[in-house]
């Protein structure tokens, strides 16, 4: 019997209070008053609960002593990383590796899942362009092509399911939709923007990830547009499931129905029960709003049964898809050889390296050398295995994170004496805290000063008003700059920063965000060499929170000229796309196939890109486009392609890139995709601001 027909089976079979039941997800377990909910039939998934023994225990409870047997679907937020820790997603994007992307959330499901998980709230697809949103550490950054690329490569690695002895795995892309664009960077707050600018920025994450084989999609806390996200018929009806025929699960964030009360949408509990599951709500995660108040609400004839049915079937069928029904249980002797596998340790070590932006290096300070004597290693994050793990971090400890002073010491040679200060703490910190980490700099020959975010000033609801590092720890790093001793500055944070004061003082900058659990190891590999270093920021870095939002993909205006301020330089501090190397890249050939094509057709581009150093390292070629002339305003650059290559010292690669319809059209006054004839502009470069450039024409 296929998939389908087992729903209706059992849906034939089910109560309506039991219905209801398989429409509600406990986000907080009560064992005295939950476990006889779960015996009624009256619960359908629980988030929070985690170890296979705990799980087994609850599901025997569903299986065997429940009237149907229908097992529960266990839920948990899985963002970078279950046990093994990888870089926050933000850093993860810096790689522009969507297949290593792929493999950490891979490792990630495959270790919740021996902990008797089978549904991972990720991946946070939300594009964002204002970095003092906390959650933007969970994103990809701000552009919806690399955005998508990312999205796709975590749905994939999270449902690969590469193993046939436990319940498969599913994932659940959020925040649908418009979360990344809230005012102000106030998390929860109003997100009011043109459609066009949702179907064209927010929109293709979702679209890739549901493309992707996306089994359920979770709604956003925000109000988009006057309607909040988890009463919105328009965005969950209309486009997600008519539009684009997502035949999934829609879950609400967090008590997001019930707060549709406090948005001033609903005038009760009762009526945000009706609003969510007429707009397409499937699932209510923990407000209990559909516990409460469908089962009046369809007795009443206000709600009809035929809705809920509609629900529930999607919610059996991916229980079916999981094959919770024929392997509810798992084995509580798999996290013992799956959490932490060598394999994925390395993984992490892997990714690090590749999340890690050099962001300056100023006289080839970088790599350090093996012959120094006294290396000096200062700052409150340089030993601090909290904050490299970052927001987010599953069940991940401090005690398995290689802090940034212990990979140090694992990457240098027996000769080299390290020494360390603390020098001040992440909010304030003392004279003479940093009047000793001034001396110790002083007797060495270079000093690795670590200064950023611990894990709580970025992540849900840690949002800043500033981007520049505390005043302690600019003090410090002042302080050491001023002894004469070459500084290195190693950035750990979950948001781009302001940190004008060091590119304008400071010989060398290493953005390494939060890297998880191998943070140390990898900030050496980088800093002595043995990784030469390839990320590419996804997302611009203000020179101050006043500039925000910048974004390269800005629009054209009437008076370019006039785009500046009085009081600071209106470029960013560093453009998106942007990342150092040890080596040097030289691009030449751009080469057009041909210089038109029809709306349908394709355009083929090619470079030249030639490894000038002498040093093996790899490079992230970058294609961009501007359409000049379009009855739709355009940006000044869209990215449409990226290849991440390996180029020994000296070798030359012929990059190319195809471009189609796809990739040069938009969505006009009529919400309509349309390509439309006229002149475009192509680049090939490093990053958004340099590169090769061609033109070729789009006939009528």
């Amino acid at each position: 019997m296929n998939i389908k027909n087992k729903v209706k089976a059992l849906l034939a079979r089910m109560t309506l209070p039991e219905k209801v039941g398989q429409m509600t997800q406990l986000g907080t377990f009560n064992p005295t008053d939950d476990l006889s909910l779960i015996r009624e039939g009256r619960v359908g998934s629980l988030l929070g609960v985690k170890g296979a023994e705990t799980v087994n225990e609850l599901q025997r409870i569903a299986v065997e002593q429940s009237r149907l047997g229908i097992p529960l679907l266990i839920a948990a937020d899985v963002i970078h990383g279950y046990r093994s820790i990888f870089p926050i997603p933000l850093a993860e994007a810096c790689s522009w590796n969507p297949a290593l992307v792929e493999e950490t959330a891979a490792i990630a499901a495959r270790e919740a899942s021996a902990e008797g998980i089978q549904w991972v709230l990720s991946p946070m697809v939300d594009i964002t362009r204002d970095p003092r949103w906390g959650r933007i550490a969970e994103g990809a950054g701000e552009d919806p092509y690399l955005g998508s690329e990312m999205a796709r490569a975590r749905v994939k690695g999270i449902q690969r399911n590469d193993w046939n002895n436990r319940p498969y795995m599913m994932a659940c892309p959020k925040h649908f939709a418009g979360y990344g664009f809230i005012e102000a960077g106030r998390d929860y707050n109003t997100v009011d923007m043109s459609i066009r600018r949702l179907r064209e920025i927010c929109f293709p994450p979702f679209q890739a990830a549901i493309e992707a084989g996306a089994g359920t999609i979770m709604v956003a806390f925000n109000e988009l547009n006057g309607v909040p996200c988890a009463g919105n018929g328009w965005l969950l009806k209309e486009v997600l499931q008519q539009q684009w025929g997502f035949e999934g699960v829609v879950v609400s964030d967090w008590d997001s129905i019930g707060e549709l009360v406090e948005h001033g949408y609903a005038r009760s509990r009762e009526e945000a029960a009706r609003l969510a599951i007429e707009s397409g709500v499937h699932m209510d995660m923990q407000s209990l709003v559909y516990h409460e108040h469908l089962l009046d609400l369809v007795r009443q004839g206000i709600v009809s049964e035929l809705v809920i049915d509609d629900a529930v079937s999607r919610i059996l069928s991916m229980k079916f898809q999981l094959g919770l029904f024929d392997r509810p249980y798992t084995d509580p002797a798999l996290a013992s050889t799956i959490l932490l596998a060598p394999d994925h340790v390395q993984t992490a070590r892997h990714m690090a390296c590749e999340s890690i932006v050099l962001l300056k290096n100023e006289g080839n300070v970088l790599p350090l050398k093996q012959t120094i004597r006294k290396l000096a290693v200062i700052g409150p994050l340089a030993n601090d295995g909290d904050a490299l793990l970052g927001c987010w971090s599953g069940q991940g400890r401090s005690s398995d994170v290689v802090t940034i002073v212990d990979g140090i010491h694992t990457a240098v040679n027996a000769g080299m004496e390290i020494l360390y200060a603390k020098g001040c703490g992440t909010a304030e910190g003392t004279e003479n805290e940093k009047t000793e980490a001034a001396a110790i700099a002083s007797l060495c020959e270079v000093a690795i000063v670590v200064l950023g975010e611990t894990a709580n000033m970025s992540g849900e609801n840690n949002n800043r008003t500033s981007l520049d590092l505390p005043s302690c720890q600019m003090s410090l790093l002042k302080a050491i700059h001023d002894t004469g001793t070459p500084v290195v500055l190693v950035l750990v944070n979950g948001r781009p920063l302001s940190v004008e004061w060091a590119q304008l003082h400071v010989p060398a900058i290493v953005e390494t965000w939060q890297l998880g659990i191998q943070a140390g190891m990898a900030t050496a590999d980088v800093l002595f060499g043995h990784y030469n270093p390839s990320g590419k920021l996804p997302v611009t870095f203000p020179r101050n929170a006043g500039q925000i939002p910048i974004y390269y993909s800005a629009k054209k205006t009437g008076r370019p000229q006039m785009k500046h301020y009085v009081d600071a330089n209106v470029e960013p501090l560093y453009p998106f796309g942007y990342g150092l190397s040890y080596t040097t890249f030289e691009y030449s050939n751009l080469v057009l196939s041909k210089p038109s094509i029809s709306p349908q057709g394709s355009l083929k581009v090619q470079a030249c890109i030639f490894n000038a150093g002498s040093m093996d390292g790899e490079e992230i070629v970058q294609l961009y486009i501007c359409d000049e002339f379009a009855s739709i305003t355009r940006p000044v650059k869209e990215l449409k392609g990226f290849w991440k290559i390996m180029l020994r010292a000296g070798e030359t690669q012929t990059v190319e890139f195809e471009l189609t319809a796809e990739h040069l059209g938009f969505v006009n006054n009529e919400q309509q995709f349309v390509v439309e004839p006229g002149s475009f502009r192509v680049w090939v470069g490093p990053n958004s601001t340099d590169g090769l450039e061609g033109k070729f024409e789009v006939d009528s």
